[in-house]
């Protein structure tokens, strides 16, 4: 049971149904024009997903949307429909909701019971263990999605594809999908120390035993081979 009164009309009043879609890459409909209603849509020409039509786009607190085939909802509706693409945790739908519009509203998660006696018991790991992490290169052919929702312009991840990653943890049991990476190093032949860790819906963390002491990420520009 959750010692954590979540107030979901308060989280309402400061996230709007707009401020999700956005950040799962719905963009305005300009051609639908912007009155009572608004149109965002997913993709693009016969790659479009999904429209979805926001009423009192000016009013976050009373948004609500809906589709054409009938169905609708509120900003909790559009979170609970796409909660795979927030890495969040909880034991069930409304404490990753929860969490999902803390996290947008920019106030701190809601805390419950069962998570913080996993965190006192749990062991912190103070060694970077690499063969942890699945890495692969950034395509800068097929930039990822979640670059965009973060906000990183496809010219800057094409400059900074050398020193950057995708990485997945494999020990990870809520999310199986790939986050950029950060990777922090000493030196040019140290090795990589840690990540810094960037995903979708505003997620951000470290790899377990990353040394922020003495290691950092750095990006060399001046165009000798990525030394430092």
């Amino acid at each position: 049971m959750q010692d954590y009164q979540v107030n979901f009309k308060e989280l309402k009043s400061r996230v709007g149904v707009d401020d999700i879609a956005y950040a799962l890459g719905y963009r305005l409909d300009r051609k639908a024009g912007v009155g009572k209603y608004i149109e965002l849509v997913l993709g693009e020409g016969r790659d479009r997903r999904d429209t979805i039509i926001v009423s009192n786009h000016r009013d976050k607190a009373s948004q609500i949307f809906f589709r054409r085939d009938g169905s609708k909802g509120d900003v909790v509706t559009l979170i609970r429909e796409n909660l795979n693409s927030f890495i969040v945790s909880g034991k069930n739908d409304w404490q990753k909701v929860a969490k999902v519009m803390a996290r947008f509203a920019n106030i701190p998660e809601p805390e419950f019971r069962e998570d913080r006696e996993y965190v006192n018991s749990a062991k912190v790991s103070h060694v970077f263990d690499k063969s942890r992490y699945e890495e692969k290169p950034v395509d800068t052919e097929r930039i990822p999605r979640i670059f965009s929702q973060r906000g990183i312009a496809d010219e800057t991840v094409r400059s900074l594809a050398p020193f950057l990653s995708l990485i997945r943890d494999t020990k990870n049991e809520n999310f199986d999908g790939y986050n950029i990476g950060f990777p922090y190093t000493e030196s040019a032949e140290s090795g990589i120390k840690g990540y810094e860790i960037r995903g979708m819906g505003g997620y951000k963390s470290k790899a377990a035993g990353t040394n922020s002491s003495s290691a950092a990420w750095v990006a060399d520009l001046s165009g000798n081979d990525g030394s430092t």
